[in-house]
């Protein structure tokens, strides 16, 4: 049998346990008043509690109806194990991007792989001027957050002076990028959402 099999009942059985005893405490419940509530015996309450017995569907009901939460709040947990990147300061990937050259830092903050990739995390850093600068053209959505210096980015035809502060989101599907550095350093975050399709 496969072991992730096995396990996936007490996996359930465990969170069970954990919400209703959350609510009950959260509620000023003791087991025996939260027992005579449901209609259940103090003994059984005990068990669910342990994760020492399944729950029937009518049971369940119960209990929700008791702690006065929908069905649904008792299994939160159960499959809560999700993928997630953390990136401590000053360890973010460098990466090189069309344009990178001294003084274009480009550091990836995080992004899911796979059919999670809906998010990518960049900040950008910029300590020297330059007189041409690249255009990013991407799918998605792009969010950008001025952390530090100012700059004029452009997006089409529009452009924006930006300031530590200033949020500027756009259509990752217009040309874009800085395109004068008025005040250096500059650093700023910039987000790009894929939407359910992912940026592969």
């Amino acid at each position: 049998m496969d072991p992730g099999l096995a396990r996936q009942p007490v996996d359930l059985e465990a969170s069970i346990a954990r919400q209703v005893r959350r609510y009950r405490v959260a509620a000023g419940l003791s087991v025996a008043e939260m027992a005579a509530r449901v209609g259940i015996s103090k003994a059984m309450l005990s068990k669910i509690e342990n994760a020492q017995t399944s729950c029937s569907l009518t049971t369940l009901g119960r209990l929700a109806t008791g702690l006065d939460v929908p069905v649904t709040a008792l299994f939160r947990g159960v499959d809560a194990e999700r993928e997630a990147v953390y990136v401590p300061a000053g360890h973010g990937a460098r990466i090189v991007r069309r344009g990178s050259r001294v003084g274009h830092l480009y550091e990836l903050l995080g992004a899911l792989r796979g059919p999670h990739k809906r998010m990518e995390a960049v900040l950008v850093t910029l300590t020297e001027s330059s007189e041409v600068f690249p255009l990013f053209q991407h799918p998605g959505t792009e969010l950008l957050y001025m952390l530090e210096g100012t700059m004029v980015y452009g997006h089409g035809e529009a452009q924006y002076t930006m300031r530590a502060g200033d949020a500027l989101q756009l259509d990752g599907e217009g040309p874009h990028g800085p395109q004068e550095l008025v005040e250096l350093p500059i650093r700023f975050l910039s987000v790009t959402a894929y939407g359910d399709h992912g940026g592969e």
